[in-house]
């Protein structure tokens, strides 16, 4: 089975940059932390999909980036992925434990669709088998994502949720960021420069 795990890194997922921090420097730091999370995992395919030009730069020697524009909706990008089962995490998620990851494609084995819920609404990531359901329409950033994706879909249990997280999309967020758990190394150093 062949599992992808694409980091999506868009321009509005800067919100979170620090009085002081370029909101491009900012991107690239968490971006740079969730490809390299996901980067670590076993028996997945890391994928960098953005709306960034340049962010390139941040992947490792023959990582595929798919570009994208800023209002894509999740069908087209999940759409670009290759392979059986694919995940799609939001950037702005540096400190997300490898762990949720792997409950997301654990979960496909009972469900169609299966979220990692986001605090304060939407969700962190997402993962499908490929070709995604042709029901779903999902957002990462939809407030009621999970209830959304429920009502669409065409029976019960087909969309599971996994632990939640949070995701750094304004200053205060950045509180959540715990200094005690691994990774995170780049958006760390930039936070302790100021």
């Amino acid at each position: 089975m062949t599992r992808v795990v694409a980091v999506l890194a868009r321009r509005g997922m800067a919100g979170a940059a620090p009085e002081g921090v370029a909101p491009r420097m900012f991107l690239e730091a968490i971006a740079e932390d969730t490809y390299e999370m996901v980067a670590s995992l076993e028996f997945v395919t890391p994928v960098l999909v953005t709306s960034v030009p340049e962010l390139e730069e941040i992947v490792w020697p023959g990582t595929e980036v798919i570009v994208v524009d800023e209002d894509t909706p999740l069908s087209g990008v999940i759409g670009r992925l290759k392979g059986d089962q694919a995940a799609v995490v939001a950037a702005d998620a540096p400190d997300l434990p490898p762990l949720l990851i792997g409950k997301l494609f654990r979960e496909l084995g009972r469900a169609q669709i299966t979220v990692c819920p986001a605090e304060h609404g939407g969700a962190v990531a997402l993962a499908c088998g490929l070709p995604m359901p042709g029901w779903a329409d999902p957002d990462l950033d939809d407030p009621h994502l999970v209830a959304t994706l429920r009502a669409r879909a065409p029976g019960p249990r087909m969309v599971a949720t996994g632990p939640g997280w949070h995701r750094l999309r304004t200053r205060a967020d950045l509180d959540r960021l715990d200094p005690g758990l691994e990774g995170w190394d780049s958006t760390r150093a930039l936070i302790r420069a100021l």
